[in-house]
């Protein structure tokens, strides 16, 4: 039965109602959000479980939560929408003018960034022989570090963009005069801004440190053709006295794809060279675990003539070459290879408890950028509230100062970050010190500017006391 135009009428009454278009947001970035969460928890546990397959020693439940964490990230403009539903009209307005600044200045960024990316680039992406597909992939998987790096820097001129242009127009004089204090009306931004936060730590998982490496990996197989994850690896087995040394590792290795130019030297318990092997490649079998080396050359240096090997070419010897119960993994061979920088959660953590023994790795770095993982989203939300009393003025003489001061702030704040790093990678300061050190001293700071502007205090001609003239 057709409905009567007076249930299209009510339908069409409810559709336009309020509260309808108030969370109709909402519910379209669930559909989207659950959409994208769907397929792309799909794709990732799927590389888990390849990667699991191939390196069974890893830590397994920090990695079984990739697909969680992304799936979360496809449903964080959802929540922010919702919240943008439930809250009040005044503080929507602000969310909006915040919001428009935010994306306004990313833009920028991303922008400028784009065009001093593919200018440097370029004649790499030609040699891909399909420059569109390649620039596509290249920097699809160059965003999520992109937005880690730069979302500080877009929420610092949204800020004050948008805190600004509602100061100039006395708007945010208006909004104190309907009672709300300084710090209620920057608590919508302060959520904004640790929604940002939670897209970069779920960035920081994994899908951010690994963008670097899989940029670099792309560009060099653009121009040689191979697609590499670390090169000239010297790894050195203890039980067995075996030394190894890779040339190049391809970085779908754990997928069965052969490690190139490989160079293995063994020893006996005293030291003493027995043998030396050189390969073109070596692939290791994930089901039985046996290596098959192909373009095979081996010396025998057991023969020992006035103190010195004399080496002894081997001849004869079969290719492929295969070896059985040797315990060295490609897992294991990478690791010395490894840069910290370029590890997510689930590869730091699995690094350190692989390594909790060990004496030879540098186990302070990769410390340090695990705990860094975890602080450095909260840099974001330290600009919010830094940005907020500095970008709130009530008049126009003071709005320069203020802004000059927060980016002055900002820059200070984002430079000591590195300093802090460099202290605890060379055990100057605890890794967790070393990592959560900005956050501190910039919370530190923004609650003290946040008190000023509370009690009516000027902030700029305060601090320039500070400084002699």
């Amino acid at each position: 039965m057709f409905a009567s135009q007076s249930d299209l009428a009510k339908l069409v009454a409810l559709a336009s109602s309020p509260t309808i278009q108030r969370f109709f947001p909402a519910l379209l970035l669930t559909v989207l959000g659950l959409c994208g969460a769907i397929f792309l928890a799909q794709k990732e546990t799927l590389e888990v479980k390849e990667h699991l397959t191939g390196f069974p020693d890893s830590a397994t439940t920090v990695h079984l939560l990739r697909p969680s964490v992304l799936a979360a990230l496809c449903l964080i403009p959802a929540f922010t929408a919702f919240y943008y539903g439930i809250v009040r009209s005044l503080d929507r307005y602000l969310i909006r003018q915040f919001l428009g600044g935010f994306a306004l200045c990313f833009i920028s960024l991303l922008a400028i960034w784009f065009i001093s990316d593919l200018t440097n680039h370029f004649e790499d992406f030609q040699e891909s022989g399909d420059v569109w597909g390649f620039m596509g992939k290249y920097y699809l998987a160059a965003f999520p570090r992109f937005f880690v790096d730069y979302a500080p820097y877009g929420l610092l001129l949204g800020m004050l963009y948008s805190l600004g242009k509602l100061s100039r127009g006395q708007e945010i004089v208006s909004m104190i005069q309907t009672g709300r204090g300084v710090a209620r009306l920057i608590f919508p931004l302060i959520v904004m801004g640790a929604m940002i936060g939670l897209i970069c730590l779920g960035f920081n998982y994994r899908w951010a440190p690994a963008a670097t490496g899989y940029q670099d990996a792309l560009l060099e197989q653009a121009k040689d053709g191979s697609l590499s994850k670390a090169r000239n690896v010297v790894y050195s087995e203890n039980e067995e006295n075996r030394l190894w040394l890779v040339g190049s590792f391809p970085f779908k290795f754990h997928l069965g794809e052969p490690l190139e130019n490989v160079i293995i030297r063994s020893f006996d318990q005293d030291g003493k060279p027995q043998w030396r092997m050189e390969a073109k490649s070596a692939e290791w079998n994930q089901e039985t675990h046996d290596w098959t080396f192909r373009g095979v050359e081996r010396w025998d240096l057991t023969q020992i003539f006035g103190g010195q090997a004399l080496p002894r070419f081997e001849e004869n010897l079969p290719d492929p070459l295969v070896v059985e119960a040797w315990p060295e993994t490609p897992w294991q061979l990478i690791k010395p290879g490894l840069r910290a920088e370029q590890l997510g959660i689930p590869g730091l953590y699995s690094w350190l408890v692989q390594n909790r023994s060990s004496e030879w790795g540098n186990k302070r770095r990769f410390l340090t950028q695990w705990h860094y993982r975890w602080a450095q989203p909260g840099i974001c939300l330290a600009i919010v509230l830094l940005a907020a009393p500095l970008g709130i003025v009530f008049s126009r003489r003071g709005a320069a100062g203020g802004i000059a001061l927060a980016i002055f702030l900002c820059i200070g704040l984002l430079f000591s970050s590195t300093v802090f790093l460099a202290l605890g990678e060379s055990g100057y300061l605890p890794p967790v010190w070393a990592a959560w050190g900005t956050n501190v001293l910039a919370t530190v700071l923004a609650f003290v500017l946040i008190q000023r502007r509370l009690v009516g205090q000027p902030i700029y001609q305060t601090l320039r006391k500070l400084f002699p003239s």
